[in-house]
């Protein structure tokens, strides 16, 4: 074993077994071994100094695993969606890797493959079972939220209450208990709701630009230039209304207004 003295500061030369070790003193190049996971002095890190002072280049990836992101299950879904040529038929068509294993299952299934058959089958009826779970689950939440709201909106209007409107507004949610389905009729969040006051002000404005205009007409007498130059810019309006009423259509303005919207 190689050492110092205790107290003199000197390297001194010790034994291991019959060999004999030459002393090592402490920054000596020559005296330092090179191998696996020794580096030569000069070209070893220094401390407190990056190794890539320039940093990890733009653009390239970052493939060190972590905790919501391992490169294992990315590289699952990049070839499982990964688009490929199959034949169906007499032709060729792309699809996905994912959708092309499932068909080759379903198809050797239909052949009477019995192992295909049963993997098919509990992959069908998993698929099922989710899809129904998720759906019923979406759907209490959206019966809970509508009730529980009304309740709400009754109790203000009984005791004079003027609070903050919720959003969606349960008037807004539309659900048919026949089919389990759910669609929202009105805006979701608050820059929803500006953005259909907008349109909302945006199409009074036109109807009453149609109004007016047509009104001069009627009124006024002008050449036939002005009178076609005119009806040009009518009935551009009233194409513009049309648009408008198809994203928000009169019932909806109807319900929106007496709710004190667009004022």
């Amino acid at each position: 074993m190689v050492g110092r003295t205790p107290g003199t500061g000197k390297a001194h030369e010790a034994s291991i077994g019959d060999a004999r070790l030459p002393a090592v003193r402490p920054g000596s190049d020559s005296a330092y071994e090179v191998g696996y996971g020794k580096p030569p002095v000069k070209t070893r890190f220094v401390k407190g100094q990056s190794g890539n002072p320039r940093g990890r280049p733009r653009g390239s990836k970052n493939h060190k695993p972590t905790v919501n992101h391992e490169r294992l299950q990315e590289i699952v879904l990049e070839e499982s969606y990964r688009t490929i040529r199959v034949r169906d038929g007499d032709r060729h068509v792309d699809v996905p890797m994912a959708q092309a294993v499932v068909r080759a299952m379903a198809v050797n299934a239909a052949k009477g493959n019995n192992r295909a058959q049963k993997l098919f089958t509990e992959m069908l009826t998993s698929t099922e079972r989710f899809r129904r779970e998720r759906q019923e689950a979406f759907l209490q939440i959206a019966i809970d939220y509508k009730t529980g709201w009304e309740r709400e909106l009754e109790y203000r209007e009984r005791h004079g209450i003027v609070d903050t409107e919720p959003l969606p507004h349960p008037d807004d949610v539309l659900i048919d208990m026949n089919t389990g389905e759910v669609r929202y009729a009105g805006p979701m969040t608050k820059e929803d709701k500006e953005r259909w006051e907008r349109l909302l002000r945006a199409k009074q404005a036109i109807r009453e630009d149609i109004d007016s205009m047509a009104e001069y007409m009627s009124e006024t007498k002008m050449n036939k230039t002005a009178r076609r130059t005119l009806q040009g810019v009518l009935d551009r309006n009233r194409a513009s209304l049309e648009k408008a009423r198809a994203v928000l259509p009169d019932d909806v303005e109807r319900k929106y207004l007496a709710r004190g919207w667009g004022t």
